[in-house]
């Protein structure tokens, strides 16, 4: 099971990655990064996905059907932002705690396969050993 190193480093693996981060969406502290960050600084990119990130896990109107069971676990799986030259895909990660870490990974929209780095992402974040 890899850590937060080990789990950045096959992101950045990915076709048309430009960087990757885990991000504690509470705080908004980033734990591990590598990698560019758009606008150049890594604290300020996850303290502003973060908000991202909290938006949709904390309101019910992204939660799943009523009666699902999710099981008092972030009812989002992932967002995805696109732009005109990129993507962001924020991968929440399940854990036995409190669930309040994310991966953002950064792709190159002309490099990027978006099906693929979101596939990736979700076994990645089952694999991640985290503390």
């Amino acid at each position: 099971m890899p850590g937060i190193d080990e789990c950045l480093l096959e992101a950045m693996r990915l076709p048309g990655a430009r960087g990757a981060s885990v991000v504690d969406w509470t705080s908004g502290l980033a734990l591990g990064t590598v990698g560019d960050s758009p606008g150049g600084d890594h604290e300020t990119t996850a303290a502003e996905a973060a908000e991202l990130a909290r938006l949709a896990a904390e309101h019910r109107a992204f939660a799943p059907e009523e009666g699902s069971d999710w099981s008092g676990q972030v009812p989002v799986e992932d967002l995805i932002i696109s732009n005109r030259d990129s993507y962001h895909v924020l991968r929440f990660v399940p854990t036995t705690f409190d669930s309040s870490v994310f991966l953002h990974l950064w792709l190159a929209r002309a490099d990027g396969n978006l099906a693929l780095a979101r596939i990736r992402l979700g076994e990645m974040a089952g694999r991640l050993v985290l503390g």
